[in-house]
């Protein structure tokens, strides 16, 4: 049986029927106590579901030049209505909107967590609030869109970088037997893309991407993509940056839910109760081998050594 190591420790399943805490303990929020393991053995995993955007790439440099050119054009197209008045509140607006910091983008912003369509609403809603009508918001932001589409993915001049380790640990999961796909909000072509520049295409059997229904963070994407790698929702992990895809990948019944924190310049603000990792290095494969009137020993995988296992039970 395989199963994951964080910190050479099993994971063992999300307790099924407890939530994750969705906001910070406060004056009149006590903290939630600890959930107690589902069991005491490692949770079987045969494939592991990766989040694209902040996960498998380091793809802020990109996202950072594509929402500067967004606001650059949208104010350039406002200046073209006779708007100029209204200039400095839309570029208010749009920066928020896209998560726009002095420190790089905002891990948790709609740049860096939603698709296209909801960044497009996001942006023709900005240029409604500052007086235009819908039908003229949505044009403008159609036509921003479009003039700076070519800045996202591998056309870029910051074209996303695999995040460091993860190379290793995709050869280490084919060599477990582990299937693996993406999930993402990003488009089919830009998921496919990244993964052949990488060289990462063979170690992927599936792609959930904006183009599916549902897409995410619908539980339903989860058990779409597990449809198509053959597996159960049961016996996978997922790996995100975003607390959007863990609550998704909790609600779906995923038993191994991890928070991938290295992405971003700034720490994306994960659920506390997930676990997380800042490397890839941190995360491992075992084996399990149940033996009769004995307990199961949990056998993990030297990466440099694969054939001098160490075994603890």
């Amino acid at each position: 049986m395989v199963h994951l190591n964080l910190g050479g420790k099993p994971l063992t399943a999300w307790p099924a029927g407890i939530k994750p805490a969705t906001a910070a303990p406060g004056p009149t929020t006590p903290e939630p106590p600890a959930p107690e393991p589902a069991g005491v053995e490692p949770a079987e995993i045969k494939a592991v579901l990766f989040d694209k955007d902040g996960t498998m790439s380091h793809s802020e440099p990109m996202l950072e030049a594509l929402a500067t050119a967004r606001v650059f054009h949208c104010l350039e197209a406002l200046d073209r209505q006779g708007q100029q008045q209204r200039r400095q509140a839309l570029a208010d607006l749009l920066r928020r909107a896209y998560g726009l910091t002095s420190a790089g983008i905002h891990p948790a912003s709609i740049t860096a967590v939603a698709s296209r369509e909801h960044n497009l609403i996001a942006t023709a809603t900005a240029y409604a609030m500052v007086g235009l009508g819908w039908p003229e918001a949505l044009s403008l932001s159609e036509d921003v869109f479009a003039s700076t589409d070519a800045l996202h993915g591998q056309g870029s001049q910051h074209r996303p970088q695999a995040t460091d380790g993860l190379a290793d640990l995709l050869e280490r999961f084919s060599a477990a037997g582990l299937l693996c796909a993406v999930i993402s909000n990003d488009h089919e072509d830009g998921i496919r893309d990244f993964l052949a520049v990488h060289g990462f295409q063979d170690h992927f059997q599936a792609i959930w991407s904006a183009e599916h229904r549902p897409c995410k963070p619908h539980p339903d994407a989860v058990h779409g993509v597990c449809r198509e790698l053959g597996i159960a929702a049961g016996h996978c992990a997922l790996i995100g940056d975003a607390n959007s895809d863990l609550r998704m990948a909790r609600a779906a019944g995923v038993p191994v839910v991890l928070g991938y924190r290295a992405g971003w310049r700034q720490p994306p603000p994960l659920d506390p109760d997930v676990p997380q990792l800042h490397h890839w290095s941190e995360l491992t494969v075992g084996r399990s081998h149940p033996e009769p009137g004995v307990s199961m020993g949990t056998i993990s995988i030297d990466d440099d050594a694969i054939g001098s296992p160490t075994v603890s039970v």
